[in-house]
C-alpha cells in the first residue's frame, strides 16, 4: 500500500509547485506594479499622520496626548525611526513629569524597541540594564524578552559572523525561554515562539503547520499578515525550500510596500533570492528600493547590511548591461551587415527585373513587329500571288497573239496572198510595248506605292520625279526593275526596248542627283520598300 500511496505524492507534487512557481510569477508582477505606486502609498501614510497630529494640537490633557502620542509612535515605528523616537522621548518627558513608572517603562522599552531597529545597538543595551526586569509586571517582561530577542536578532545580523554571534544566538534563546514561560501556551504569541523551539530541533513539520495556521488567520494587506508571511519565508528558507519561501517573501513584500513600511525586510530577502535564481534585473531594483526605504527609515542597521549586498547585486546587473550593450553592438553591426546585404540583393533584384521587364518589352515590341512583319509578307504574298497570276495570263496573251500572228503569216504564205504581210503594220507592236509598261508601271506602283516618294528621298530635291497619269518615267521605269533584281543593263535594255547606251545615260543621269555615293545608289534603291 506504501507504494501507490508514494506514486500518487510523486505525481501530484510536481503539479503543485509548478502552480506555486506560477503564482509567484504572477505576484511579482502585483508587486512590481504596486512599487510603481510607492509614492501613492507613502502619502497616504503621510496624511494618516497628519491627521494624527492635527488632533493633537486640540488635546489639553497628558493623558490624552500619551494616548494620541502612541498612535503616531505606532505609525513612525515602521517608517521614520528619528520621528519615532521624538514622540517616545516627548512621551517619556510627560511621564516623568508625572512620575508614572508604567508610562516611563513602557517608553523605555518602546525606545529600546526603535533602537534595535535602528542600529544603535549600544544605547539600547544601556536601556535594557537601566530597567529592572525582575520588577516589572508580566506583560511588560514578556516585552521586554521580545525587544530582547529582536535585539540580538539584530545584532546577529549586523555580526554576520558565526564566530562572534554564537553567544548572542544562545542569549537571544534564553530569553525566549523566559518570554515562553510568561505566556500561556494557547496564545498566538507563545505559538509563534515555539515554532522558533521546534525548528531548532528540526520539528519543521510540527512548527510548518503552526505558521500555517496562524497565517491563515491574519487579515490581507495588514502588518500582521505581512509577518506571518515573513515567519512562514524564514522557516521554508531553513527547509531550503526554495519556491515557497519565495511565494511568502512576495506576499509579505506586497504588504510592507502598500502599507508604507519602510523597515521591510522582506523585500531585501526577496532581493537576494532573486539575484541568486538568475533575476538580476528584479533584484537590482528591489535592492535600490530597499536601501532607499532604509535611508528613508534613518536605519543605520539596515544600511549596513545592504551595504554588503548591494555592490555584488549591482556589479552583476552592471556586468549584464554591459554584456547587452556588447550584444547589442554586435546585433547592431549584423544587422547593419545584413541591411547592406539586403540592399545589395534587391538593388541587383530590382536590375535583374527591370532588364527582364525591359527584355519582355522588347521581346514584346519584336512579337509585335513580327505580327506585323507576318501581316506584311502575308499581304505581299497575296499581292505577288495576284499580280502573278496577272503576268502570267498576260504572258499567255501575247503567246497567243503571236501564235496568231505567225498563223496568219502561214497562212497568206500558202495561199500565196504574200500582199497581205504588209498589213502587219509595226505600230501594232509599239502598242503592246506600251501596253507592256503601263502594265508593269501599275503592278510595280501596286506593289511598292511607296516607291517614287522613297525614291526621291536619295535625291536632291529640285530634282526629284513626279508621277505622271499615274505611270513611271524611263528613269523610275529602269530604277524599279533595278528594285526587283533586275541589274544586268542588257536585260534591262530587252525589256525596255532601249539600247545599253541609253540604260547607260539613264542611270548616270539620275546618279548625278542623288545624295548619296554613286556607287551606293543602286543598293539604296533595292532596300526600298523591304520589310524592316
Amino acid at each position: 500500500m506504501k507504494y501507490p500511496l508514494l506514486a500518487i505524492f510523486v505525481i501530484f507534487l510536481p503539479s503543485s509547485l509548478f502552480s506555486l512557481e506560477n503564482k509567484s510569477d504572477s505576484l511579482l508582477k502585483e508587486l512590481d506594479r504596486v512599487i510603481e505606486k510607492r509614492a501613492i502609498f507613502l502619502e497616504m501614510k503621510e496624511v494618516g499622520i497628519s491627521d494624527l497630529k492635527q488632533k493633537k494640537q486640540q488635546l489639553r490633557k497628558q493623558e490624552d496626548i500619551i494616548d494620541i502620542n502612541r498612535e503616531i509612535i505606532n505609525q513612525y515605528n515602521s517608517f521614520i525611526c528619528d520621528s519615532a523616537e521624538f514622540y517616545i522621548k516627548e512621551n517619556l518627558t510627560l511621564a516623568r513629569q508625572s512620575d508614572k513608572k508604567d508610562i516611563i517603562t513602557e517608553s523605555l522599552l518602546h525606545l529600546s524597541y526603535v533602537y534595535s531597529l535602528s542600529g544603535l545597538f549600544f544605547q539600547a543595551s544601556e536601556i535594557f540594564e537601566s530597567l529592572d526586569y525582575e520588577h516589572l509586571p508580566d506583560h511588560y517582561k514578556a516585552w521586554y524578552c521580545w525587544n530582547y530577542i529582536r535585539y540580538f536578532e539584530n545584532l546577529i545580523v549586523y555580526i554576520n559572523d558565526p564566530r562572534y554571534s554564537y553567544p548572542y544566538e544562545i542569549k537571544k534563546e534564553e530569553w525566549r525561554d523566559r518570554v515562553m514561560s510568561l505566556l500561556s501556551e494557547q496564545s498566538e504569541e507563545y505559538r509563534k515562539e515555539l515554532t522558533h523551539k521546534l525548528q531548532l530541533s528540526g520539528q519543521f513539520s510540527d512548527a510548518e503547520e503552526i505558521l500555517n495556521s496562524i497565517f491563515e488567520h491574519q487579515q490581507p494587506h495588514t502588518h500582521q499578515y505581512a509577518m506571518a508571511a515573513m515567519n512562514l519565508a524564514k522557516h521554508y528558507a531553513k527547509t531550503n525550500e526554495t519556491e515557497k519561501e519565495t511565494y511568502y517573501l512576495i506576499l509579505a513584500a506586497i504588504s510592507d510596500v502598500e502599507l508604507a513600511v519602510k523597515e521591510n525586510e522582506a523585500l531585501l530577502s526577496l532581493a537576494v533570492k532573486l539575484y541568486h535564481s538568475g533575476d538580476v534585473d528584479r533584484a537590482y531594483n528591489y535592492i535600490r528600493v530597499a536601501l532607499d526605504d532604509a535611508l528613508f527609515y534613518n536605519a543605520r542597521f539596515k544600511n549596513s547590511v545592504i551595504s554588503r549586498i548591494q555592490p555584488i547585486i549591482e556589479d552583476t546587473y552592471l556586468q549584464k548591461i554591459h554584456s547587452q550593450q556588447k550584444n547589442l553592438r554586435l546585433y547592431s553591426i549584423v544587422t547593419s551587415l545584413f541591411v547592406i546585404f539586403l540592399i545589395i540583393t534587391l538593388s541587383y533584384l530590382y536590375i535583374q527585373i527591370k532588364a527582364v521587364s525591359k527584355a519582355k518589352k522588347e521581346l514584346r515590341m519584336m512579337n509585335d513587329d513580327l505580327v506585323k512583319l507576318n501581316k506584311k509578307l502575308d499581304e505581299a504574298n497575296i499581292v505577288k500571288e495576284h499580280y502573278i497570276g496577272y503576268f502570267m495570263n498576260q504572258c499567255s496573251v501575247y503567246v497567243n497573239k503571236l501564235h496568231k500572228y505567225r498563223k496568219n503569216v502561214n497562212l497568206n504564205i500558202k495561199t500565196g496572198q504574200m500582199g497581205n504581210l504588209h498589213k502587219f503594220s509595226p505600230d501594232e507592236m509599239e502598242y503592246d510595248i506600251n501596253e507592256l509598261h503601263t502594265n508593269f508601271d501599275k503592278t510595280f506602283l501596286a506593289l511598292y506605292p511607296n516607291f517614287v516618294t522613297e525614291f526621291n528621298s536619295l535625291l536632291r530635291s529640285n530634282e526629284q520625279y513626279n508621277l505622271e497619269r499615274g505611270e513611271l518615267n524611263n528613269e523610275l521605269r529602269i530604277f524599279a526593275l533595278i528594285k526587283l533584281g533586275i541589274t544586268d543593263v542588257k536585260q534591262i535594255a530587252d525589256f525596255l526596248h532601249y539600247s545599253v547606251q541609253t540604260v547607260y545615260n539613264y542611270k548616270s543621269k539620275v546618279k548625278t542627283k542623288a545624295l548619296v555615293e554613286s556607287d551606293q545608289f543602286e543598293e539604296e534603291v533595292i532596300k526600298i520598300g523591304s520589310i524592316k
